[in-house]
């Protein structure tokens, strides 16, 4: 076994034993089972809804059905995601130098970039398995219950939300390292990770908002193009956070009958058929945010090398 496999094993085998990821895994399962049991609870009145083109989506219905009590599955991941990243890589540097056993890894036959690469993709493997089992879950859940088959498109809609929200945990784990890197402390990292998230979740769309009215003008007194173009602008804008275009890409693939991300014209709905999309045209749709996203976590990821690799480590 090689130097990154021993690495890669070794993160793997501390985060797990930690109480910290043993509190957000029981956190995430919790979720997981509240919004579960509202959609079992709500899929007979989903399902019978002749007015949903998304109807005959049986297993999508378990992940996106709701009574507005509490939210779907994907919309808590857009909170919880970005919590569990940073629980796992806030500290995965500095803790290593503060606790003085990064010299002594470095001194032992292995490369930097090999121990910057565990160090993501560690916490990354066990964030993928936790999804990939809780969805399995659900699927086993959702056969028992129903004793209905899943169809192929519903079973790779699914296994693409994984894989997105995979990426989505990816890019603050790489945010959540390079913080790490740059800070000595695990306080200050941590801090400005949670500051970072909370600004893009709670204060970005506040500020836009604000920005946008300030400078356009009402929207009152706009046609429908300028109106059309005036959400444009504010939807672009707003797509330079991370969760909205976690919740576009989510969206569009957990509910087939969504055709566009973007407000539309009545022009444009002119000869429109309300039926589902298929899988390719979704992922089209859906393509630029899932680029944005992985094209965010490589340069975050980037940047830490460069840091990490310059960066004197004997003190």
């Amino acid at each position: 076994m090689n130097a990154i496999h021993v690495l890669i094993n070794k993160e793997v085998s501390d985060h797990i034993r930690s109480w910290r990821f043993i509190i957000l895994i029981v956190l995430i399962v919790l979720t997981f089972t509240a919004s579960l049991y509202v959609s079992a609870s709500n899929l007979k009145s989903a399902v019978g809804n002749m007015q949903d083109p998304d109807q005959t989506f049986l297993y999508l219905k378990l992940l996106t059905t709701t009574d507005n009590s509490i939210p779907p599955f994907h919309i808590f991941l857009n909170f919880l995601a970005p919590l569990l990243a940073i629980a796992l890589g806030f500290d995965s540097i500095n803790s290593e130098q503060n606790g003085g056993t990064l010299t002594r890894l470095i001194a032992q036959p292995i490369y930097r970039d090999n121990l910057l690469f565990a160090k993501f993709s560690g916490p990354l493997i066990i964030v993928a398995t936790l999804f990939t089992s809780l969805v399995l879950l659900m699927l086993g859940g959702g056969l028992l219950l129903t004793g209905v088959r899943i169809e192929i498109q519903e079973l790779f809609r699914i296994l693409g939300f994984v894989i997105i929200s995979i990426i989505y945990v990816g890019f603050w784990l790489a945010l959540a390292v390079l913080l790490s890197i740059c800070f000595k402390q695990p306080a200050t990292s941590a801090l400005t990770a949670i500051g970072i998230w909370l600004f893009f979740t709670v204060f970005f769309p506040i500020v836009v908002n604000l920005v946008i009215r300030s400078v356009l003008p009402h929207p009152n007194f706009l046609a429908e193009e300028s109106l059309v173009r005036y959400n444009e602008l504010i939807l672009n804008i707003l797509r330079l956070s991370p969760g909205q275009l976690y919740t576009d890409a989510t969206t569009v693939l957990l509910s087939p009958s969504v055709r566009s991300l973007g407000p539309i014209t009545m022009e444009q709905m002119v000869g429109a058929i309300p039926a589902p999309l298929s899988l390719r045209n979704s992922i089209l749709i859906v393509w630029p945010q899932v680029s944005s996203l992985l094209a965010a976590t490589m340069v975050c990821f980037a940047i830490s090398y460069y840091v990490f690799m310059r960066r004197e480590i004997r003190q």
